[in-house]
This record gives C-alpha cells, sequence and structure tokens, in this order.
C-alpha cells in the first residue's frame, strides 16, 4: 500500500486518453499517479491533449498545465519520454519523429521488455473503421460521449461531499451496452492480428477508454485504459511483467488506512 510519500518505480508506463482540455479529464487522479511513480520511460499513447474539443471551447483549468509540467520535468530528469499521437491530438501527427522538450513523437514504435518479449505500442484509432471511414460519425459520437463525461464528473463531486470513491458511470454504461461489447471485441482482434504481422509478442494501446491484459491466441493484448473513464495506467515492472494499476482504486484504499488510522 502507498503512502503519501511513498514512490514506487517501473521500467517502463504507459498512459493515453488523458483527453487534457476537457471537464472530464481526471487531471487531479492523474497528478497523484504522477507523484507517486517514476519510471525509466514514459509511453504517452495518444489523445493527451484533446484537439477536437479545444477548437470548439477553450478549457484548460492549472492542473491540466501541472499535467504537462510534470511531464516535461521528468523528460528533463533523465526518463525516455514519448508520444504516440492519437485521433484528439492528431495534429502532432505533422511532427513525427521530432523531439520537443524532451519528449519525442513516434508514429508507433515497438518496445522490448525485460523479459524480452516484444510488444507494439500504438494508439489504436487507425483500427477503428468509425473513425477511419466515418469521420462525421465520430464527432457526432464526441459530442454525445463528452455530455455522458460531464455528467459523470457531476456525479462523483457529489460522491465525493457524501464520502464515497470515484466511480465512473461512463464505463458502467458503455460495458451494459450489447454493441460497445461487441465494438471493443473486434477492436482487439483487429490489434492483435496488426501484432501477428508485424511479428512482435503483443500489442499495447489506448483509444478505446477499456483497460485490459488478455491473451488472445498467443498475442498478448494490452490497453492502459484512461483517465477520464476508469484512471488506469500500464507499467512494466523490472522482470517484465505488465500490470495495469487501477489509480482510483489505489486512493480509495489509500483514504481508507488514513480513516483506519
Amino acid at each position: 500500500m502507498l503512502g503519501d510519500g511513498d514512490v514506487r518505480r517501473f521500467r517502463a508506463i504507459w498512459l493515453s486518453d488523458i483527453h487534457l482540455g476537457t471537464r472530464g479529464c481526471q487531471a487531479d487522479m492523474l497528478l497523484d499517479f504522477l507523484k507517486h511513480t517514476e519510471s525509466d520511460v514514459l509511453y504517452l499513447v495518444g489523445d493527451i491533449v484533446d484537439g477536437w474539443r479545444l477548437k470548439k471551447s477553450w478549457y484548460w483549468p492549472q492542473s491540466h498545465n501541472d499535467v504537462v509540467q510534470k511531464i516535461l520535468r521528468r523528460a528533463r530528469k533523465g526518463a525516455q519520454v514519448f508520444l504516440i499521437p492519437g485521433n484528439h491530438d492528431e495534429a502532432f501527427r505533422d511532427y513525427i519523429g521530432l523531439q520537443f522538450g524532451g519528449v519525442t513523437i513516434l508514429e508507433d514504435t515497438i518496445h522490448t521488455a525485460a523479459d524480452g518479449k516484444r510488444y507494439l505500442v500504438i494508439h489504436g484509432d487507425q483500427f477503428d473503421a468509425v473513425v477511419r471511414y466515418a469521420r462525421w460519425l465520430a464527432f457526432v459520437g464526441d459530442t454525445a460521449y463528452t455530455f455522458l463525461l460531464w455528467l459523470n464528473t457531476a456525479l462523483n463531486k457529489v460522491r465525493r461531499k457524501l464520502g464515497f470513491s470515484y466511480w465512473s458511470l461512463s464505463a458502467y454504461l458503455k460495458h451494459k451496452t450489447k454493441k460497445a461489447v461487441e465494438f471493443i471485441g473486434d477492436y482487439e482482434t483487429a490489434l492483435t492480428d496488426e501484432a501477428r504481422r508485424r511479428q512482435v509478442d503483443g500489442v499495447i494501446c489506448g483509444h478505446i477508454h477499456h483497460a485490459e491484459i488478455r491473451d488472445m491466441d498467443g498475442v498478448l493484448y494490452v490497453n492502459d485504459g484512461d483517465w477520464v473513464e476508469s484512471c488506469t495506467a500500464l507499467v512494466e515492472h523490472p522482470d517484465g511483467r505488465l500490470e495495469i494499476l487501477r489509480w482510483a482504486d489505489i486512493v480509495a484504499a489509500r483514504q481508507m488506512v488514513k480513516i483506519a488510522a
């Protein structure tokens, strides 16, 4: 159990779908994660900044700026930081191969773990048929999704006042919907097929806001989740083992220890 001053060190950390610039972004939760973790390598696997939302209306509180500063500070302190753009921050794709503030921008990359296994690291929107072939539908979906995230934020403000821990309404509704479940399955299959094509051991992605580690016929499918719904990160331990950290649960457990003490 992590105390307030404890820091856990990992070989690598993957974060995606932070959606800075939106009211649904759980920036304070992410800042707590960054306070309590360190790594040799940090992968930012797309949709770090939500350019779609910022084009419609500007929203950039201090906590979002603090997230950017903490990430840049990691690069200055010697960590390798890689940004792999997603569909919401696709403007970064114009700068593939360049480095800004110690952060290297890549289309995708191969990560070699401590145990020798190789993983394709990619945001994953390239394999989302809605984003690829019906862009206007994706924007319609984004508007509805933004409302759901607003409702989720409002609900959790009430829960905090009542002493309850964070809970994701949008994630709950998404996983209760049959078509959403079918889409997730198709997405996972498409990504693992791409991993096989590239002859690697697995794929690490984001995009669909659903954290999971699952073996799919010998190929490891890993999704690091998001920081608007589930508040999850993927980490690699020194022996190469991959683990999803569900930070809202960790924070809730830490608070319970404080209460018990």
